[in-house]
C-alpha cells in the first residue's frame, strides 16, 4: 500500500558516522562469480599434476587426500548415483544410499567448480588462492573425478570446454515466476 509507514530514507537506520558508499570499482572487485562461458575467468593456468602438492596443503585437512572426506564435503566419487535404479551400498561416498551430490557425479559447469574455490576456499583463507593456484586445484578435483587427465591444461580458454558428467542432468524450469534459463536436476 502506497503511502503506509515512513518514507524509505526515514525508515533507514541512523547515521554514525562511520563508513561510506562503495565505489563502482569496490562493487565490481565483488562481483566474483564465472558463468559457464568463462567470461571474467583472469589469465593463468595449472593441471593436475601442479594441483595436487597445493590440494594436499590446503584443502586435504577438510577433504581428505583424494576429496573423499565427508568432514566437510566429499568431493570426489558418486558418478551414476543421481539415475541410478538401484544405488550400490557400502561405499564411502554413498550416505545411507542416497545419490552424492559431487563435483562429478552432480556439477554441471567446470566453471563454477573454479569461481566456488577461488571466493570461498580454503576454508580457513577465502580467496587466498592465487589464480594459477585456483586453475591447479581445479585440475586436480576434475581429475579426482576422471573428468580430466592429469597433464591436461585447464585455464580461461579450456576450462568452459570441459564436459561435465551431469551438464545435461538439468532440465529448464518452465515456470513462469523463475524464468525460461533456470535450470533444475532431473528427477
Amino acid at each position: 500500500m502506497a503511502g503506509v509507514g515512513p518514507p524509505a530514507a526515514l525508515a533507514q537506520l541512523p547515521t554514525y558516522g562511520v563508513g561510506r558508499p562503495p565505489t563502482v570499482e569496490e562493487v565490481k572487485a565483488w562481483d566474483l562469480t564465472i558463468p559457464p562461458d568463462g567470461q571474467g575467468l583472469p589469465q593463468g593456468s595449472g593441471t593436475a599434476a601442479l594441483g595436487k602438492p597445493i590440494y594436499a596443503q590446503r584443502c586435504a585437512s577438510c577433504h581428505g587426500d583424494k576429496g573423499e572426506d565427508p568432514k566437510y564435503r566429499v568431493l570426489t566419487g558418486g558418478r551414476r548415483t543421481l539415475t541410478a535404479a538401484e544405488l550400490p551400498k557400502n561405499v564411502d561416498w554413498l550416505i545411507g544410499g542416497e545419490p552424492a551430490l559431487t563435483i562429478g557425479s552432480f556439477w554441471q559447469y567446470a566453471t563454477t567448480l573454479w569461481s566456488y574455490i577461488n571466493r570461498a576456499q580454503p576454508f580457513d583463507e577465502p580467496g587466498s588462492l592465487r589464480a594459477d593456484e585456483v586453475y591447479a586445484v581445479t585440475a586436480y578435483l576434475l581429475h579426482l573425478n576422471g573428468i580430466i587427465g592429469e597433464n591436461d591444461v585447464i585455464d580461461a580458454k579450456t576450462l568452459p570446454r570441459v564436459k561435465m558428467p551431469n551438464r545435461d542432468g538439468f532440465i529448464p524450469d518452465a515456470r513462469p515466476d523463475v524464468g525460461k534459463t533456470t535450470r533444475t536436476r532431473k528427477r
